[in-house]
């Protein structure tokens, strides 16, 4: 996971964090570890199925982005009706920026590691050698 339950604690606080995950009686007054590991978990398989494109999996560290951005997906995620509007344009931020970062226009800072190739570029084609040249048509 790019994120853990104190890295939510620290960017939301304790008290939404807590309205959101102490769903179901009998409430417990506290941040239910199974509901943020669940939303944490599914926000780090969404920013994968992005960054998998152009990075090998499991990276060799987290940068601090992308916990930020899983950190912003999973608060999203743990919104179950009505999220604030605020909530929404941080994940929508997030999806974009790691559109960005599929197609190569922005960059993960993971030191050491290259991105891999371009993968959108134009196709690449082989073929055998042409048959019929001026050449080998001359006389005909």
């Amino acid at each position: 996971m790019y994120a853990n339950q104190q890295n939510m604690v620290d960017r939301f606080g304790s008290t939404e964090l807590i309205e959101i995950t102490d769903r179901e009686e009998p409430y417990t007054g506290a941040i239910v570890a199974s509901v943020m590991t669940g939303a944490l978990e599914d926000a780090s398989a969404e920013i994968d199925s992005y960054i998998a494109v152009r990075y090998d999996l499991p990276l060799p560290s987290t940068p601090k982005m992308l916990e930020k951005v899983c950190c912003d997906i999973a608060r999203k995620n743990l919104y179950k009706d009505r999220p604030l509007e605020e909530v929404v344009n941080n994940y929508k931020s997030a999806v974009a920026w790691l559109r960005d970062v599929s197609k190569g226009v922005s960059e993960l800072d993971i030191g050491g590691t290259e991105p891999a190739g371009d993968t959108t570029g134009a196709p690449v084609l082989n073929s055998p050698s042409q048959t019929f040249t001026k050449t080998s048509m001359q006389g005909f």
